[in-house]
Formats: structure tokens, C-alpha cells, sequence
């Protein structure tokens, strides 16, 4: 299994400090999600059911006609290989490991493919696959330049599969609204913006040829009754997200100043995290877990993820760090 942020219980047994005592930076999940209520009774007693009220909310939240809901986007991560007979397939790296790691475990031939590089080496595969927002630097494609990559893998039976995870807080740069179209495949989640990773609640949006196959695969009961409540509630909360976006949006900018003081100036992220390039990564991961701050540190390149802290206290303990480790 591929490396993931959120391992607390491994960073508390490495450095002997306490879970509670832990500030986790290093999954981008809001930290300031969604919190929901009691759910009734009754869907704890019934087999979950599909004809609820979930997916007529969530196509209505991503302005899209067909979606299948998924037991997050890692569960559509793993099946869609197994929909196309050996295929070309390109990454967008640096980019979500999970991906390209899906694709070869189902003998395709896959190659990573720089963001700049796209359009010189779309012709020479028959699948792209590419975060938008990029995780784990944050960077974006236009829906023009996206649109204009579908059309010409379309035209020779070919996918793009876009993985919008860190979307919500940007719904302007969606293709969701696009859907559905023969050949374009997004991924959708709940775990981030709305801070509900352990739901386990995902969206494929796609044309219902290629969503009949994966329901089919996946069968009854895909996700469970409780989590499909609370998504629905989550996503028909217009309230919440707007005020969500106003507020990741302040304290990304704070963000942003804390890590630029320290001389940690980030190279990229979104509302949900920044991305720093640094030669001394690993020793800066280290540095900060002897203090109880868990970051996401990737190797190639050498980089790290930053999330948001929570609260307040957490806030300025980490200023507090910062003031120290790096001034």
C-alpha cells in the first residue's frame, strides 16, 4: 500500500507523544468540516437505499444530470482500470499516487507526464488522469484547456478523468456542470472541504453507459445508510459552504504569511493546504514532529503539505514553533 498522510498512531508511537497531543497537518481534510446530527433510528436498522434522497441532492450540488455515488473516490479509483482492456495511460506527476498505482496493478502501461507536457503527449495515450486542483502543489487547468484534451481522447475512444477532490472551495473551475459526456470521468469527494473523510462518501460523474458498468461491479449497499444521510444533509447545506469558503479562505492566507516568514515560502496549494519545495524537507518534517506537527512529506520532488490547523491554540502553537525551529 501506498504512503498517505493521517498516520497518527504510527508518528505518536515513533516520537512518544501522546495522540491528543498531535497537530495533524498532513491529510488537507478541513479541519473546521461539516459537523453533523444525530442520525435517525431508522437508518441504522434498514439496508441502506439507493432511491433516498442522496443522489438527486448531490447532482444538484455539482449542477451535473448522472453521478453514482462511491464509497469515497479511492473505490472509483480502483475499479475504473478495470473497465478498459490494457490501455496508455498518462499521469499528471507529481500527482496522487493512488492513481497511476490502480492502473499498473492492472498490467496498463502507465507513465507520468508533467503538467506542462500535456498537450505534446496527449496523442500518444489513450487515458489521462490528472488532480484538479493538482495534489499535492495545488496547481489548475483551466475547463477550456481540459475540454479541449476530452474531446481529442474522445474522439479515439479515449478517457480524461479529472479528480476534483479539493474542488468544493472552487466550484468556478469544475467541469461537473459539463456531464454527462461520453469519455470524461470526475471524481468527487467528501472528505476534504467537508472535513467527512470517515464517511467514506465519493461521486463518479460520468455518462450512465459507463456508470451502469460500475454499478454493476460494485453491487448492493455500496456505501452505508448513516454516511448516505449525512452526505445528503451536507451537500443541501448552502449555508455552511458558503461561509466554509469564506473561511478556508482567510486562514489560508495565514497561512501562507506563517510558512513565508519561516522561510518556507509555498510554491503552490489551495484553500485546504500549501505546498513548499524545500532541499531539507525531511529534516524539516522531522524538526516538526519532534514538536507534535504532522506534515505530509513527499521525495520526488523533495516538498511538503501543509494543512490547516483547527483552533486557536493550535494556531498559535504552531507560531510558536515556527518563532522558534526557524528564525
Amino acid at each position: 500500500m501506498l504512503e498517505h498522510g493521517g498516520k497518527l498512531q504510527d508518528a505518536s508511537q515513533k516520537y512518544g507523544i501522546p495522540l491528543d497531543q498531535w497537530i495533524d497537518l498532513s491529510t488537507g481534510i478541513n479541519p473546521r468540516g461539516w459537523m453533523p446530527p444525530r442520525p435517525p433510528d431508522s437508518v441504522w436498522l434498514r439496508l441502506p437505499e439507493e432511491h433516498d434522497e442522496l443522489e438527486q441532492v448531490a447532482c444538484s450540488y455539482y449542477g451535473c444530470d448522472s453521478l453514482l455515488a462511491v464509497a469515497g473516490s479511492q473505490q472509483a479509483i480502483q475499479l475504473l482500470p478495470t473497465l478498459r482492456s490494457r490501455s496508455k495511460v498518462g499521469f499528471v506527476s507529481p500527482g496522487y499516487g493512488e492513481h497511476p498505482y490502480a492502473w499498473k496493478c492492472h498490467n496498463h502501461q502507465v507513465r507520468p507526464i508533467a503538467a506542462d507536457e500535456v498537450e505534446r503527449h496527449l496523442d500518444e495515450i489513450d487515458v489521462l488522469v490528472l488532480c484538479n486542483p493538482n495534489n499535492p502543489d495545488g496547481g489548475l487547468f483551466t475547463a477550456a484547456q481540459l475540454s479541449a484534451w476530452h474531446e481529442r481522447l474522445n474522439a479515439r475512444g479515449g478517457w480524461l478523468i479529472v479528480d476534483e477532490a479539493f474542488m468544493d472551495a472552487t466550484p468556478q473551475w469544475s467541469l461537473a456542470k459539463t456531464v454527462p459526456l461520453g469519455g470524461l470521468i470526475i471524481l468527487r469527494s467528501l472528505g476534504k472541504f467537508f472535513g467527512l473523510a470517515g464517511a467514506r462518501v465519493g461521486f463518479v460523474l460520468a455518462d450512465n453507459p459507463l456508470l451502469l458498468q460500475m454499478r454493476e461491479k460494485l453491487g448492493p449497499w455500496t456505501i452505508a445508510g448513516p454516511s448516505r444521510w449525512v452526505a445528503a444533509k451536507a451537500l443541501a447545506d448552502s449555508e455552511w459552504q458558503t461561509k466554509a469558503r469564506q473561511e478556508l479562505g482567510l486562514a489560508a492566507d495565514r497561512l501562507k504569511r506563517l510558512l513565508s516568514g519561516a522561510g518556507l515560502p509555498p510554491r503552490g496549494g489551495t484553500v485546504l493546504f500549501q505546498y513548499v519545495r524545500h532541499r531539507e524537507a525531511g529534516q524539516i518534517a522531522h524538526l516538526l514532529a519532534q514538536e507534535g506537527i504532522l506534515v505530509r512529506l513527499f521525495s520526488e520532488p523533495a516538498s511538503l503539505r501543509f494543512g490547516l490547523p483547527g483552533t486557536a491554540d493550535e494556531w498559535a502553537r504552531m507560531e510558536a514553533c515556527f518563532k522558534r525551529l526557524f528564525r
